[in-house]
């Protein structure tokens, strides 16, 4: 299995790359002529090819959602994070929502596709070194997706999980988008197996271990103390982590 998984991930990290490379200049010329929602539309189909493309290495993305999700007001994705593969679906699946990401500041350059969305697709790139500028990042960023009608997905345990157990979550990027958008939702998601495509490292990636996004009952963010949500938010996520 694992000699197959070198074969597969050859050919997978050849489309992958391309992928990013041919929709690099894709991007510039939807932001340039048709603004940020031209932009959106690329990105969005963008990440349906990097969904399709997992295919390769026998992985199926599956996302259930057996909830209404509240339109024309923002939503905060809050998920565990097992791998960057946890990002392509929740773009995808959840676009009209128009979800934005929160960022370390060290991808929004040099990686093809990737670094262009973070810089102009409206993402915050914070430093996680430098605490006072992640905390100035994020209070615009929560800004800017209010006033939008933008979403916003945030990984609370801040670093991925290599083993698929979840994480603590650190609260202060959840409370300071949520200060800003009280009349919002929180939409609580857990991920499942993503971590797996990496369990022998970065090469060669693990085969045949399907993705499972669950989505949660959104909770409105002014429904209760902000202690009481991020409570109820982990304990929702890690409900459904297997």
């Amino acid at each position: 299995m694992k000699f197959l998984s070198y074969i597969l991930s050859s050919i997978f990290a050849l489309v992958f790359f391309s992928i990013l490379l041919i929709f690099h200049p894709l991007q510039w010329i939807g932001l340039k002529l048709f603004g940020q929602e031209g932009h959106q539309r690329v990105v969005n189909i963008m990440n349906w090819f990097l969904i399709k493309s997992l295919l390769i290495l026998g992985i199926r993305v599956k996302v259930e959602n057996k909830h209404n999700l509240p339109e024309n007001t923002t939503l905060i994705f809050v998920a565990n994070h097992q791998s960057t593969f946890d990002i392509p679906p929740i773009i995808w699946y959840f676009r009209k929502h128009y979800p934005k990401f929160v960022s370390k500041k060290e991808l929004g350059k040099g990686i093809p596709s990737i670094s262009f969305n973070l810089k102009h697709g409206g993402a915050a790139l914070i430093d996680r070194k430098d605490p006072k500028q992640a905390l100035s990042e994020l209070g615009k960023f929560a800004k800017r997706i209010n006033e939008n009608k933008w979403s916003a997905a945030i990984f609370p345990e801040g670093t991925r999980s290599r083993t698929g157990k979840p994480k603590a979550f650190s609260v202060n990027g959840l409370k300071m988008i949520a200060k800003y958008n009280p009349e919002g939702y929180v939409v609580p998601l857990s991920i499942n197996n993503s971590w797996k495509v990496f369990k022998y490292g970065k090469f060669p990636l693990g085969i045949g271990s399907p993705i499972k996004i669950i989505t949660h009952q959104p909770i409105k963010i002014n429904s209760m103390s902000f202690d009481e949500l991020i409570t109820k938010v982990e304990a929702d996520v890690k409900s459904a982590i297997h």
